[in-house]
């Protein structure tokens, strides 16, 4: 067992200086002895903090998480980039706070999607954002070990999938069925069953009296019975149409001894039993002890790194993150299941599984300082600067030095750091009693399982802020996003070209840049966004200089085009393509509708009259 104890501490200069955290890393070769390694850590832990490296969080600047977006627009947009790039990087962190010390755990998994059963199904494949591999190669991300040598892994979805086509399942027999819910087509097939597994174990019993002149009958007995042989044991393979008939099968072959149930991967689509005979009641515990084995070592195969996964999930602890929609997007897709397609489907589905998610940005919020958090590092030297709450870190693990890099200042240990901190100041206890981790203090569970957008807001509240670095919100009803003005247009020159151009600019208003091509304009009158609208559509004339720019271009949407946008697959670099794409389905959505209403049928006269046919 290995310790290090680290902390901060004051130079002559007056410099602080920071000591290097050795992480264990783990890599395909030592990943299984270090399964049971970390099983201990989190189980003697009463948190587990989480980080991740990816290929990539967004493919074009409106793509990422804006201070614009409700929680609706920031899942889809995390959703989105969940399913195009890929986790290669996984830290795990449990901790634990005794006598005012962090004693922290932390393990680096370097993970490389593959499939390592053939299990017939598709390829991966992933996007990669520059910017984000640049930024894993600054700080030494060991590409090429990635991709030998990181662990594999199947989502629980990917591995029920897998089981049915790869794998041979051991069937448990009786006691499945009813005799008073069976049909007379179940009676009947359940007898063929017996009569046809009797006279094959009869036949193998009297094998050994086949004479060498029987040969060849024996071999068409064989094929015929579709006899074959379990290793070295003798099997029969029965064909099933239905799961129904799997459940007769197993419960009609229940006072047959010494045989063993196995369900074999499905060929061509064609389900089977497989009746395996042994010779003693001793052979038949040692074949169902080698399916068992087997089965255990083909579940490992396909899991991979889930397996640690499935270990957070069923030590019930806390799980600390800085950023829990966009981490969690990726870990529902990525290890259980694709992810739904709204907020409260994600929301449910991963509570079943995690359910205590502590995101450190609204620990930052209580304080009063979400705005300072531009990063973790940003957050921790704003916490330094202001709060006395240093930590001491106490780093342990099972493991020889060589299994260790020194990474200075590791994200996952960053996020340790920063929740310590954060709680420290905000007088929230950290010392859970054994057998309390399901009892969070109270501020911590009121900031528990909270998924929103990086600007942290009330679900319920349609309003919000224009500007990370400022409070004010404004309701999504007063907002107009334009696109089409002149190329190299800034925000404030769209706002010397509005201004004063007509009535519904006389009253305070603002422009925002969304990304080079469109703005967003915040009318803090309630109403006059809706007028704004109705004049463009109108075709009303405004002054010289704005007329000139609708002339040659400029197109205006509500907050509603923007988010059709997000559910839509209208995922292009630039914001205002997506929105002009939108708005012109729209239109031929609003002539179709207008065009139904027009041949509905009215009465006049007492007599019905289709107007198209007039």
């Amino acid at each position: 067992m290995y310790f290090g104890r680290y902390f901060c501490s004051q130079t002559a200069a007056g410099h602080r200086r920071r000591y290097q955290r050795p992480v264990k890393q783990v890599i395909k070769s030592n990943f299984s002895e270090t399964l049971a390694e970390i099983k201990e850590s989190i189980f003697s832990s009463d948190f587990v903090a989480v980080s991740l490296q990816k290929t990539g969080s967004y493919s074009a600047p409106w793509q990422k998480c804006l201070p614009i977006d409700t929680e609706e627009t920031a899942y889809l947009k995390a959703k989105r980039a969940a399913e195009r790039f890929q986790i290669l990087q996984f830290s795990v962190c449990p901790f634990s706070v005794k006598a005012s010390k962090l004693i922290a755990n932390p393990y680096n998994f370097q993970l490389f999607p593959r499939h390592e059963v053939k299990a017939g199904m598709p390829s991966y494949v992933f996007s990669c954002q520059s910017s984000s591999l640049a930024s894993m190669a600054q700080e030494g991300f060991d590409f090429n070990a990635c991709i030998y040598n990181g662990i594999s892994y199947m989502s629980r979805a990917q591995e029920s999938a897998a089981t049915v086509q790869t794998r041979s399942v051991l069937l448990n027999g009786g006691g499945l069925l009813s005799t008073s819910a069976l049909s007379v087509a179940d009676v009947i097939f359940s007898e063929r069953i017996k009569t046809r597994v009797k006279n094959w174990m009869n036949g193998c019993n009297n094998q050994h009296k086949t004479e060498v002149a029987d040969y060849l009958i024996s071999s068409l007995r064989k094929l015929v019975e579709r006899s074959e042989n379990y290793g070295s044991r003798p099997s029969l393979t029965i064909d099933v149409c239905s799961e129904r008939q799997v459940q007769l099968t197993s419960e009609a072959l229940k006072e047959f001894v010494n045989i063993v149930l196995v369900r074999p991967p499905a060929k061509a689509g064609v389900e089977a039993v497989q009746v395996v005979l042994t010779c003693s009641e001793e052979d038949k515990n040692l074949l169902v002890k080698e399916i068992q084995d087997l089965e255990e070592e083909q579940r490992r195969l396909v899991s991979g790194f889930r397996e640690v996964i499935d270990l957070i999930s069923t030590s019930q602890r806390p799980v600390v993150v800085h950023n829990s929609l966009n981490d969690f997007a990726f870990i529902h897709e990525k290890f259980l299941a694709p992810l739904p397609p709204t907020t409260n489907e994600f929301s449910s589905s991963l509570l079943s599984v995690f359910p205590h998610i502590l995101d450190v940005n609204h620990l930052m919020k209580e304080l009063g300082l979400f705005d300072k958090m531009n990063n973790l590092s940003s957050a921790i030297s704003y916490l330094d600067s202001r709060f006395s709450a240093s930590v001491d870190m106490e780093v342990s693990y099972e493991a020889e030095k060589t299994d260790c890099v020194d990474v200075h200042r590791h994200s996952v240990m960053k996020v340790c750091q920063l929740f310590v901190k954060l709680c420290s100041i905000l007088k929230i206890s950290l010392e859970i009693p054994e057998g309390g981790h399901t009892h969070l203090p109270a501020l911590l569970q009121c900031s528990s399982n909270m998924f929103c957008s990086s600007d942290v807001r009330d679900p319920c509240n349609d309003d919000v802020r224009i500007w990370t670095s400022k409070s004010r919100t404004v309701s999504l009803r007063n907002l107009v996003f334009l696109w089409g003005f002149r190329k190299g247009m800034s925000a404030q020159d769209l706002k010397d070209v509005l201004c004063n151009s007509h009535d519904v600019f006389s009253e305070e208003f603002d422009v925002k840049m969304v990304d080079r091509k469109c703005a967003i304009v915040v009318f803090w009158t309630p109403g006059f966004s809706k007028s704004f609208l109705g004049i463009m559509d109108s075709g009303e004339r405004f002054s010289n200089k704005l007329e000139n720019m609708i002339f040659e271009g400029l197109k205006a949407a509500d907050y509603e085009t923007y988010r059709r946008v997000c559910k839509s697959d209208l995922w292009k670099p630039d914001l205002a393509e997506c929105l002009a794409q939108a708005t012109d389905e729209t239109k031929v959505f609003s002539g179709a509708k207008m065009q139904q209403e027009k041949s509905v049928i009215c009465w006049n006269n007492d007599e019905m009259i289709n107007l198209d046919e007039l």
